[in-house]
């Protein structure tokens, strides 16, 4: 590869830009109006105007996207995180113009977007998944007969997205239907599908994700697992590594199902398989993979020592796994902190504005990765998350320490962050604990 479009904005392309940079490989940006002094456009090699600051007429445009690779002489294109990062049609349309999708094929990405085929490719492979319905539906008749076999409560999810949207989660028969056109409504906005299927709701449960990678030789790695069940509305917060709330035999477990669920579809390129764990922390199960970088991988890549960004091109290059991986077993703590423009006491709405005042932390352990700074304009048209404070120390309780320094040094004026509540979740003895499920933001933190 010689030159890549990254079709994405703000910290993740600003990413790219710098690991092709180091690999010696032309980067090229794309922005909207609202994004014409943003970093990862600065950094660029190149760059070029891809339409209005809407997402859908410029991010998520794709012939737009695949023009402007064509007429930029572009080799690959690097999509990132969100926007087409998943999109099967998207991968497909690269490689009919024979540009490379930085990612595995359409072909995969369509079977393990599609949640209810995961779970069978999950089943085939012996990985153990949530008991729920074997196929998608379409209309409420058939689901609820589902639910009712299932047994309430049970968690209605869009078969073809993620990220919180298009789920709910249903406690009686009577409230089913209704939430069921919610989701599929919601669903079909959001990813072009209202498919819809339906597993058991199982409360209080942590959940623990397997990052893998895997080369064009049949080889897939799991680079260890991160605990990211401190969420709100299935929106990630807070995500650390290793979890400390598994023992090493769960742990290994975990690392060879989701090897073996890579190796099952042929996976090329950065993955993360995803699961949950029960409220004793003792069974885990499959609930979804996602078939691209992951906002939380820079915790990874601490404990491992390896640039995950840099390992995505390298692996679309052509390069083995074992060239690219440290193969020393990973060492320390990490915890990522998403650094948002939300005003969180009042319910984290939004705080589009000018950064008036940036002083982040600094010091051993401490990094920032951010696409902002003093005088930056935060527009209302994207995602609210602004930087992502990850602190490393040699144990959990090190890193902690330091998160606490490293937030009470960062100073932020113009608009509201979400640094308050990763102070305030940091003196709470169930988090510094662990005694905390997926629901406990919402249920405990938030009420008190």
């Amino acid at each position: 590869m010689n030159r890549i479009l990254i079709a994405n904005r703000g910290e993740i392309a600003l990413r790219v830009c710098l690991a092709c940079r180091n690999l010696g490989i032309k980067s090229v940006a794309v922005y909207t109006e609202a994004d014409a002094f943003s970093k990862h456009v600065a950094f660029a090699d190149q760059s070029v105007r891809i339409g209005p600051s809407v997402a859908t007429s410029s991010y998520l445009n794709q012939q737009a996207l695949v023009h402007a690779a064509e007429k930029l002489n572009c080799d690959a294109i690097h999509p990132g995180y969100g926007f087409l990062s998943e999109n099967p049609h998207f991968a497909e349309l690269c490689e009919n113009h024979k540009i490379q999708f930085i990612g595995p094929n359409s072909g995969t990405i369509r079977e393990m977007g599609d949640k209810s085929n995961a779970r069978k490719q999950a089943l085939n492979t012996e990985v153990p998944v949530v008991p729920g319905s074997g196929d998608a539906f379409a209309d409420a008749d058939p689901a609820e007969i589902e639910a009712r076999t299932i047994g309430y409560p049970v968690l209605i999810k869009a078969s073809a997205g993620g990220g919180g949207r298009g789920m709910r989660v249903v406690s009686t028969q009577s409230d089913f239907r209704p939430m069921f056109a919610q989701a599929s409504k919601e669903a079909e906005s959001a990813f072009g599908s209202g498919l819809m299927y339906v597993e058991k709701f199982l409360p209080n449960v942590s959940h623990v994700e397997v990052q893998i990678l895997g080369d064009n030789f049949g080889n897939v790695q799991a680079l260890g697992e991160r605990d990211c069940t401190v969420q709100r509305r299935h929106q990630k917060l807070v995500e650390e590594a290793p979890c400390s709330k598994i023992d090493d035999t769960i742990r290994q477990q975990l690392l060879e199902h989701s090897e073996r669920l890579g190796k099952s579809i042929g996976y090329k390129g950065a993955g993360t398989v995803e699961y949950i764990l029960d409220e004793h922390c003792e069974k885990f199960y499959f609930i979804e993979m996602n078939t691209r970088i992951q906002v939380e991988h820079p915790v990874t890549e601490l404990l491992f020592r390896t640039d995950l960004i840099e390992a995505q091109l390298r692996l679309a290059m052509g390069e083995p796994l074992a060239k690219i991986v440290d193969s020393r077993p990973p060492v320390g703590h990490a915890m990522e902190f998403r650094i948002n423009a939300e005003n969180w006491t009042d319910d984290f709405r939004p705080s589009p504005g000018v950064i008036q005042r940036w002083n982040p932390p600094s010091g051993s352990g401490i990094r920032l990765d951010t696409h902002v700074y003093e005088g930056f304009r935060i527009s209302p048209y994207y995602d609210s998350m602004i930087a992502k404070l990850i602190i490393y120390g040699h144990h959990r309780e090190q890193t902690l320490e330091r998160a606490r320094i490293a937030l009470n040094q960062f100073d932020v004026e113009g608009v509201d962050t979400t640094i308050g509540f990763h102070q305030n979740l940091l003196d709470q003895p169930d988090f510094i604990t662990g005694n905390i499920s997926t629901n406990w933001v919402e249920n405990e933190f938030m009420g008190k």
